[in-house]
């Protein structure tokens, strides 16, 4: 029940976040946004108390990416850095790692970013080549990623490698901090038509030296301290998609209150108000999984978790790409126009199906995992 019905201090969270976003709007500033949210306690909701965080988990967070998302302001970061990283540092990070950055990604005045994504590699992380090899006094990092959000605003990255197992000849992942100005770790932004504060970026790891330290956790738990990161990656990308798909019905429902055409607002056409009905229902439908996968994940269920927040992802992708390419229809010519500032959110409301991992590959998981049916691959 408690997944159906919020609570009241998720209620009241969200009332907080919405009147927060709204006063910086949909030309806000992301870097002051960015640090108000963090002194309210807001980037850090779902992180440990004892290291400045608000103590809650993923049903927090992914509450306040929405509220942003949903005033127009969405924190494309908080995907990343609290999500992500600040995730798999508090469950795995030793006690030195977790005093050095717990504190600084709560209050959000410091940032990580987050490197997986590799050009020869695509959805198959078990093709990662970026190997990191173990020195006398720490590692050696040599690979490239891509795709990487923000690493030009963000004080390390969190670099996923490959360590030879020494039992098994075989690679296994494991993840590192890579501090932005080490030597040898370069990065060249990647020209994107995407609309974004955050800009993209490819990676080139050069013989990049670390400190032993710089593994997190166990070097034999690196799958798991992986995934530990992937499915609040898939909640808050939901959350990111209901935010924005939020934003853009509500700008056209306002619209086809206002517009009159035939001597009736728009808004009284079955046309027009059926579709932003129905862009309605499934943006509340996908809410609805994203809040159960965020209720099973803070539970400790990561395989049920990883199920819902798959299926929050995929169903939160598609209403969004819907409800932005219905509100623009809804405006007509206008909906073109940098005045209403929709048609930006057409090219963003297709990350959300592409990104962290596409809507097949999500398909692939609920036919393998869920139905049982065979692999193609």
């Amino acid at each position: 029940m408690s997944t159906l019905i919020e609570p009241a201090e998720h209620t009241a969270l969200r009332a907080a976040v919405a009147a927060l976003g709204r006063r910086h709007g949909p030309g806000f500033d992301r870097a002051e946004l960015w640090a108000e949210a963090g002194k309210l306690g807001y980037l850090g909701v779902n992180l440990p108390e004892e290291y400045g965080g608000g103590g809650g988990g993923m049903a927090e967070l992914s509450i306040v990416l929405e509220e942003a998302g949903a005033a127009g302001a969405p924190l494309l970061m908080m995907v990343v850095s609290p999500a992500i990283c600040g995730t798999v540092l508090a469950r795995f990070g030793t006690d030195a790692q977790k005093a050095a950055w717990l504190p600084g990604l709560a209050d959000g005045s410091r940032t990580m970013a987050f490197g997986i994504t590799e050009p020869d590699a695509g959805s198959n992380s078990h093709r990662i080549t970026t190997t990191a090899t173990r020195t006398g006094d720490g590692w050696v990092l040599d690979g490239r990623k891509v795709f990487v959000s923000g690493v030009d605003i963000a004080d390390a990255t969190l670099i996923v490698g490959r360590t030879s197992d020494a039992r098994t000849g075989t690679l296994k992942a494991c993840l590192f901090i890579v501090p932005r100005d080490t030597p040898g770790f370069g990065r060249r932004a990647i020209d994107m038509e995407l609309d974004a504060h955050e800009k993209q970026f490819e990676l080139t790891l050069d013989g990049v030296r670390l400190p032993a330290d710089a593994l997190v956790g166990d070097e034999d738990a690196g799958l798991l301290q992986l995934f530990a990161g992937l499915n609040p990656e898939r909640i808050m990308t939901a959350a990111f998609a209901i935010g924005m798909g939020r934003y853009a019905l509500a700008q056209a429902v306002t619209y086809a209150k206002e517009r009159q055409v035939w001597k009736t607002p728009i808004g009284a056409h079955q046309a027009i108000a059926h579709p932003l009905a129905q862009s309605h229902i499934e943006l509340e439908l996908a809410r609805l999984m994203m809040r159960k996968a965020a209720a099973l994940y803070d539970a400790g269920d990561d395989l049920a978790a990883g199920e819902a927040a798959n299926m929050a992802k995929y169903a939160a992708a598609e209403a969004c790409v819907k409800a932005v390419d219905q509100s623009v229809h809804t405006l007509g010519g206008n909906g073109l126009t940098r005045e209403f500032g929709l048609a930006r959110l057409i090219t963003a409301a297709r990350v959300a199906r592409i990104a962290p991992v596409s809507r097949e590959m999500i398909l692939n998981f609920v036919s393998h995992q869920t139905l049982g049916l065979p692999k193609s691959y």
